[in-house]
């Protein structure tokens, strides 16, 4: 079995194949932060236009970084959704021809899920993986969710953001700042030379929901807090109390969201946590994931980094895992599974 999973969501091209094991043969990922970046985010219709550009390319890539011709893939698995709704046909689009053209199996992947189950990616001989249930933290630029997973197939939302994303809120802070597109990688290594116990910002929380997260207050502190050291909107990315604010407000995000899954463990009754997508790779969120699962308890999975952000090995490992919900021939119904959620609010 060869696995090609297509990933078009947002503004990264990504193809991958795994094989039956679950070990990635190839990963290759085009972004398009560069074209982005003057924009200050992403503009939704010259994403998709890139993709489409772009798409073939990176398809060929994979096989040929696998080592593999087109006939010996297996299965095909992409991307359905959620996402921009033009990225995502590109990537339907092209992953139905190719199965069709095969007479293999097409695979509609669920993008947040992906992202739960991208822990089960096999890399550097690892044997271990997590236990059902567990519970899995997606944490990014568009989502901040946590997942109870009791199967592969049946993974649901258990807690979600009611404003802002976490990641949005690294990089609309970030750009207030003026340090560019995407921010959280920015702020991150800013915030390692600070101290964050020197600037306290507000706990977020959402009255009546516990479980939930709410970012846009904190958003609203720290911005207030930055502005104030500006001089003509100009800001010293070496004032320490710059350097020690952004410590400080990474250490108020990854905070709440560790203590939220640990909550949401307990609930649950789940011994293993897992966490993924784009601010998993944030050093200080796996630092203090890692100290307070093992302090409460609970064992602590991270997504290797560069399975965090958006890929096409967890579009294809999730295919993989998955594929045996499926019929063994590709058919309109299929079809039908792999567009569902462009359709759905």
């Amino acid at each position: 079995m060869n696995v090609l999973g297509i990933e078009t969501s947002c503004d990264e091209t990504a193809c991958s194949i795994v094989n039956k094991e679950g070990k990635v043969l190839s990963s290759v990922v085009y972004s398009q932060i560069e074209m982005h970046n003057k924009f200050g985010g992403i503009v939704p219709e010259l994403a998709s236009r890139d993709h489409a550009l772009k798409i073939e390319s990176v398809v060929e890539g994979a096989l040929k970084q696998a080592g593999l011709k087109a006939s010996d893939i297996t299965h095909v698995g992409v991307t359905a959704g959620p996402g921009l709704l033009g990225c995502l046909l590109v990537g339907i689009a092209f992953g139905k021809a190719f199965a069709m053209a095969k007479n293999i199996p097409f695979i509609g992947v669920d993008h947040i899920k992906a992202h739960v189950l991208a822990v089960f990616i096999k890399g550097d001989g690892a044997k271990e993986e997590p236990k059902f249930p567990f519970v899995g933290l997606v944490v990014s630029g568009g989502h901040t969710s946590i997942y109870l997973a009791e199967s592969y197939e049946n993974i649901k939302s258990v807690a979600v953001t009611v404003d802002d994303a976490a990641g949005e809120v690294f990089d609309k802070v970030a750009r207030f700042i003026g340090l560019g597109y995407p921010g959280g990688k920015i702020v991150s290594d800013i915030a390692k030379k600070g101290d964050p116990l020197k600037v306290k910002f507000p706990k977020p929380v959402v009255k009546g929901r516990e479980h939930d997260f709410s970012f846009s207050g904190l958003k609203t502190s720290a911005i207030n807090y930055f502005r104030k050291l500006s001089i003509d909107g100009v800001f010293d990315l070496e004032k320490p109390e710059l350097v020690n604010g952004l410590a400080g407000f990474q250490e108020a995000v990854c905070g709440v969201l560790v203590e939220k899954l640990i909550v949401a463990a307990r609930k649950y009754k789940v011994k293993d946590i897992v966490i993924g997508g784009g601010v998993a790779s944030n050093y200080r969120l796996r630092e203090l994931l890692t100290e307070q699962a093992l302090m409460n308890g609970f064992k602590p999975w991270l997504v290797p980094v560069e399975y965090c952000t958006d890929n096409g090995a967890m579009i294809a490992n999730t295919a993989r895992l998955i594929k045996d919900s499926y019929p063994n021939k590709f058919t309109d119904e299929m079809a039908k599974l792999a567009a569902y959620s462009t359709t759905r609010k």
